[in-house]
């Protein structure tokens, strides 16, 4: 049987004898591999299983070299760019997985016809080799209680799949035999052995639901069911946007990516997130990340595809099960030593009011071990921005929000979700942040208990840095801050104008092309059509405001990019503190003083830097509003002038929904008795009720402060300043009281930036 071979056999560095350790699925794999071993290395035994190995072994010496060699077959697609070298991408369609079934290895009837006929479609493919004394080393350091055979046999398989990237590209990354590699690791053994005498049970007991625990967890990169991933879950994010990626920020990733794994951390927005990113990888030429995601998308046909596309289905909640938290954590020192991609989203899950939510810790603090064990010299962070104009799922979310339940994900649900994705919803901006060492983050970061906090703030300040403010975004925050009144399209441009200019001067990314020549109007109507924003034609000009029963949907979509004007805001707020300090007190102390406040006050819906940076930051700020702002606020009323003079403000429209949240947590508890225990999960939905009250009578601004989400990160704010459990009620009195006066600074600067706005528009 003729097929294309290397030319010369390697150079092996052994004493000359060689042991050919083949892995062969089929009787004409076997006799490719068999003719290949009598061209290279004539008269070389030739192993196609364990116990082959070992009989050679027994008789070899540490010179001895063994050759792992595989058979590798080649789709009709891949084989035409491997021959002419172009390995350009393909990108399979609908049509194509029919023909999927015969890509990476054909039935054995077709396959002596395919090696005779079409000899590009098959390789015979070369691991490394290694000497028999290296690998003895290598076993007793790694994974001593396993027989050498074994052992050998494994490692081989392990080189070829390595070189078999070589020839079907890095898009396919195929970690095999992951359950038997962790399993034989001697360090793995001993940490499974110290949590049997903890729990008193047997060490084999615990070994073999330790085994169960990792096939359960266990992801493959199948390059037949990659490409079936791809073309079966296409119609959830194909059609609905277009994805728009900032290059510059791509090319710094392939240079890192040469000696480093990365570690991709993007916002999570929509259930085609990983899709999304996945496409955008593959279109850059970057290999396939293996993806970490909640086991409630493991349904069929998703988990089973999945699951052989590099996708790692983990437990919501592990609970107390210390062996799958054991497992996870091997598993992902695993990847991390084998120099595999990672991908995950460090909010634990969807965000629903549309700004980051608080990182969750678990898979960062098992990363983090992984380097202190040593597993890994280290990894390069990635944080990574995705945002779209329009969003399906939005309306369910928001609905969330308002106390309806969350309906559990299955067939029925992905086949609504299909056809909400038909149709286009704008575009998905994909943005790199800077990547950095994680090395080098902990090594800032110290040791402590913050030690996680740093690194964790690190990566999300990353994100909202990198996170572009969209046409979307600035005209929900335009027309959510009018207290219901419509604007003409000209005042919505000339709303929006200040805040580009504000972005252009911060050096962040802003939509300027977006939201002119057409781009206003067509934003307008993309969120007429989502039916976010209401349109009236009725009167001399059209009108547009947000729809009723919208603010949440809108309010996602501004709080997209709220985190660029937060420091604006706290700059206004603590200007109007200034004004209002008594006489003799100095007006820049009294300021700053006010500003660390808020940073506290509001800790848990933002991320703030250490202080001295977020000095700097409110320093720059505030020299954006008046580079003479120290001389100013010195003088009688300077504080109070300062504002007045300025163009624009962005307190209100930035912080009230948040604000008033946290003013109804607070009266809810400020009216409950200290003896009673407060429930983390209850008394978010008991303040629903309290916040609809206010909000029928006007004493909270607007719909979108009613929100679970919101009410559970004011209660988070109260647990820390320790006012939930044997709290007294001044306590919460004085909390209530703080929060209430914030509030009426935020008032007062509304009823400043409606006058700004008029003189603006006139």
């Amino acid at each position: 049987m003729a097929v294309g071979v290397r030319e010369e056999a390697p150079t092996t560095g052994g004493t000359g004898a060689v042991i050919v350790l083949g892995a062969a699925r089929t009787a004409p794999e076997r006799e490719l591999i068999a003719d290949w071993a009598a061209q290279h290395h004539p008269g070389a035994p030739v192993c196609l299983s364990v116990d082959d190995l070992e009989r050679a072994l027994a008789g070899a010496d540490g010179g001895t070299t063994v050759v792992p060699v595989r058979v590798t077959w080649l789709p009709p697609t891949r084989a035409a760019e491997w021959a002419d070298g172009s390995g350009a991408p393909h990108r399979p369609k609908a049509a194509d997985l029919l023909a999927l079934l015969g890509h990476r290895r054909p039935p054995a009837f077709w396959q002596r016809r395919l090696a005779r006929s079409v000899p590009d479609r098959v390789r015979v493919v070369e691991g490394e080799p290694a000497t028999l004394a290296d690998l003895d080393r290598r076993h007793d350091e790694q994974a001593r209680e396993e027989p050498l055979a074994a052992y050998v046999h494994r490692a081989g398989v392990l080189a070829c799949e390595r070189a078999e990237r070589a020839v079907i590209g890095d898009h396919y990354t195929v970690p095999r035999l992951v359950v038997e590699q962790i399993i034989a690791s001697t360090r793995v053994r001993e940490k499974v052995r110290e949590l049997a005498e903890s729990e008193g049970r047997p060490f084999d007991e615990v070994l073999d639901e330790m085994r169960d625990r990792l096939a359960d967890l266990a992801a493959v990169q199948n390059p037949l069911s990659i490409d079936a991933f791809r073309v079966a879950l296409s119609p959830l994010h194909t059609t609905a946007w277009e994805v728009e990626v900032d290059a510059e920020t791509v090319e710094p990733l392939r240079e890192l990516n040469r000696t480093a794994p990365l570690v991709f951390l993007p916002t999570h927005r929509s259930y085609a997130d990983p899709l999304v990113l996945g496409e955008v990888l593959r279109d850059l030429d970057l290999p396939r990340n293996t993806v970490l995601g909640g086991n409630n998308m493991s349904f069929w046909p998703i988990g089973p595809l999945g699951k052989r596309a590099g996708v790692v289905f983990i437990r919501r909640s592990s609970g107390d099960d210390r062996v799958y938290k054991l497992a996870l954590r091997e598993y992902i020192a695993h990847l991390v030593a084998k120099r595999f991609n990672l991908e995950w989203y460090i909010e634990g899950g969807r965000s629903r009011t549309g700004k980051l939510r608080r990182p969750s810790m678990g898979l960062l603090a098992y990363l983090v071990a992984a380097l202190d064990d040593g597993r890994a010299p280290d990894v390069q962070l990635v944080p990574t921005s995705m945002v779209y104009d329009r969003l399906y799922e939005l309306d369910a979310m928001a609905a969330e929000q308002g106390g309806q339940g969350k309906s559990a994900e299955g067939l029925g649900w992905l086949a609504r979700y299909v056809r909400g994705q038909r149709h286009n919803h704008g575009t998905a901006r994909v943005r790199f942040g800077e990547p950095f060492s994680l090395r080098a983050a902990l090594d800032e970061a110290g040791e402590g208990p913050n030690r996680l906090d740093k690194v964790a703030f690190t990566i999300c300040d990353g994100i909202n840095r990198a996170t572009p403010a969209t046409p979307t975004a600035l005209v929900t925050f335009a027309l959510l801050g009018t207290g219901g009144r419509a604007l003409t399209h000209e005042q919505i441009r000339v709303s929006t104008e200040p805040l580009l200019d504000h972005l252009d001067a911060l050096g962040r990314p802003g939509p300027r092309e977006g939201l002119h020549d057409g781009g206003l109007s067509r934003t307008l109507e993309r969120l007429v059509t989502g039916e976010v924003v209401e349109r009236y034609d009725g009167g001399d000009e059209p009108v547009w405001s947000i729809r009723e029963g919208r603010h949440r949907v809108a309010a996602f979509y501004r709080n997209g990019a709220i985190h660029h004007f937060v420091d604006r805001a706290i700059v206004e707020l603590a200007l109007l503190a200034a004004s209002r300090a008594p006489a003799g007190t100095d007006p820049l102390e009294a300021a700053w003083a006010d500003a660390l406040a808020l940073r506290d006050l509001l800790k848990f819906e933002f991320f703030f830097p250490s202080k001295r940076r977020f000095s700097d930051e409110i320093t720059a700020e505030t020299d954006l509003l008046d580079p003479r702002w120290r001389e100013r606020v010195t003088d009688d009323d300077g504080a109070t002038t300062l504002l007045h003079d300025a163009r624009f403000l962005v307190a209100p429209r930035t912080l009230r929904s948040f604000v008033d949240a946290q003013w109804v947590v607070a009266t809810k508890l400020a009216g409950t008795d200290p003896a009673t225990e407060i429930d983390a999960k209850a008394f978010p939905r008991e303040c629903l009720g309290l916040g609809r009250q206010m909000l029928r009578q006007g004493r909270v601004a607007r719909p979108d402060s009613v929100s679970i989400e919101l009410y559970t990160s004011a209660l988070d704010l109260a647990r820390n300043r320790g006012l939930l459990d044997g709290a007294g009620r001044e306590g919460r009195a004085a909390f209530l009281a703080e929060i209430d006066e914030v509030r009426g600074r935020l008032v007062e600067l509304a009823r400043l930036e409606e006058r700004l706005t008029e003189e603006l528009l006139a």
